[in-house]
């Protein structure tokens, strides 16, 4: 297992239907954990990249309709 973690700034903070969302992913996918910083809009995620790709987890995140800014990591 190799664990990576990766941070995107978000246009606007999320919502509970998109919170949903991304919990239905982690069990999925294999997603380890997600976390939401209010406070600077950053979207953190931590997952197995021998099962995930970073384009993969870019794709829910445009399934989910979460605009990302940047990737800050």
């Amino acid at each position: 297992m190799t664990l990576v973690e990766i941070t995107y700034e978000l246009q606007s903070p999320l919502t509970n239907q998109q919170l949903g969302l991304l919990g239905e992913f982690s069990n999925t996918y294999g997603l380890r954990r997600f976390r939401f910083d209010e406070g600077k809009n950053h979207l953190t995620f931590e997952y197995d990249a021998s099962r995930l790709r970073e384009t993969q987890v870019e794709h829910v995140l445009g399934r989910a309709t979460i605009a990302v800014t940047r990737k800050v990591n």
